[in-house]
């Protein structure tokens, strides 16, 4: 059999603005060669891109983010500033570093201070203890399902983890019930940092010196913040809760090929909404209440999922938790839970109900319970609200 075009042909006639195509077979005589003189590029930092990070994609289709070398230089410049690295200090690295956060603020960030790092190829609970214990970490970088198994991990006292100086929870929310566990169980600050992949990774974290562990902390330097009303973009005052808008160097350049998704995104003054329902205190500090778009309307009142599955966790039997809309002819929308039980307790499903009905408006009671077995989640822990969704559109098609 003869081949018209070889695929190399073939692949440069479909994508036209390809520079080079090197075949496998091509990289052994490519190794005998003499490099060739170097051609240097001048390029702009402010708008030349360095990186195209995708959006987590928890509601919708992922987005590519547009990020600069200004973004991300700024941006670790930010991070360091904030007194939580330096050269001494040892990572212990299992987030992706695709990700925004784990390329940030462990692999750029572990770069530019000269900081240690230790990499697991994916997190174990268990492994990390034991790296924990054996390289001494001092900083542990983790998202909530990771800091989740941690306080739960039978007898930690096993390990020696004295060496860790905090544990800096992102990514998600955290429900306050996991980090008072996790306090309990390995005696070091629990704090919490606020970003997203359009700030370059970081925009909040709590200084080392005043934790409110509720709070995912004030903006960082060279950061501005404001929360807006959602129904006309007035702003609101401290203990107001509208939609966080944030402004500074690290705010992205937009995202790929989607100039309208762009100019909802970035205002023509150049702050970024966030999508996230949030308020200040008189200090300054940020409490997140949810995603605008993930807020569950019932009967007119509006439900932050957030709110229940932190409120979920506090029962003794529940492992983990995420709550969803689901479509409902008299409320328009009620909040439905899907529950992991501990191995170790058992409960119904209305007992569970009646424990968040106890603590809640009416309003905001869980109206549906389910127990299932896991609850899917992205790589860097955020709960894949449609992927729940779907399966509940499933059940009804059904």
């Amino acid at each position: 059999m003869r081949f018209l075009k070889t695929p190399v042909e073939a692949l440069k006639e479909h994508l036209p603005s390809l520079r080079h195509v090197w075949a496998i077979e091509d990289a052994w005589e490519m190794g005998n060669e003499s490099p060739p003189e170097p051609h240097f590029v001048e390029i702009d930092a402010q708008t030349d891109l360095v990186a195209l990070p995708y959006s987590s994609g928890t509601t919708g289709l992922p987005k590519g983010v547009m990020l600069s070398h200004y973004n991300l230089i700024a941006n670790i410049r930010q991070l360091l500033n904030t007194g939580l690295t330096n050269a001494y200090s040892v990572y212990l690295d299992f987030l992706p570093f695709f990700h925004i956060y784990g390329m940030t603020v462990l692999m750029n960030g572990g770069f530019t201070n000269g900081a240690t790092q230790v990499i697991m190829p994916r997190f174990d609970t268990q492994l990390c203890l034991d790296l924990i214990q054996r390289y001494k970490v001092t900083n542990l970088f983790v998202v909530p399902p990771a800091l989740l198994a941690m306080a739960n991990f039978p007898e930690p006292g096993k390990f020696d983890t004295s060496s860790l100086e905090f544990i800096v929870s992102g990514a998600a929310p955290l429900p306050p019930e996991v980090a008072q566990r996790a306090q309990r169980s390995y005696d070091c600050k629990i704090l919490q940092g606020y970003g997203l992949t359009e700030t370059s990774a970081v925009s909040n974290v709590n200084p080392l010196n005043r934790v409110k562990p509720t709070s995912v902390g004030p903006p960082i330097a060279d950061t501005v913040e404001k929360v807006v009303s959602l129904e006309d973009d007035r702003e609101l005052g401290a203990g107001e809760t509208g939609e966080l808008l944030i402004h500074g160097p690290q705010i992205m350049r937009g995202y790929w090929n989607r100039p309208e998704d762009t100019a909802e995104t970035i205002t023509q003054d150049g702050w970024l909404r966030t999508g996230d329902i949030a308020r200040f205190d008189e200090e300054g500090y940020v409490y997140i209440v949810d995603r605008k778009k993930e807020l569950i309307k019932y009967k007119g009142y509006q439900v932050p999922p957030a709110e229940l599955e932190a409120l979920l966790m506090e029962h003794p039997a529940v492992a983990d938790v995420a709550v969803i809309p689901k479509p409902d002819v008299d409320g328009g929308e009620i909040p439905k839970a899907f529950v992991v039980l501990r191995a170790t307790e058992q409960a119904t499903e209305e007992e569970i109900m009646q424990f968040v009905a106890d603590r809640v408006a009416p309003y905001k009671k869980v109206r549906e319970l389910e127990f299932v077995e896991t609850i899917p989640k992205s790589l860097a822990g955020k709960i894949l609200r449609r992927e729940l969704v779907d399966r509940e559109r499933a059940k009804g098609e059904g």
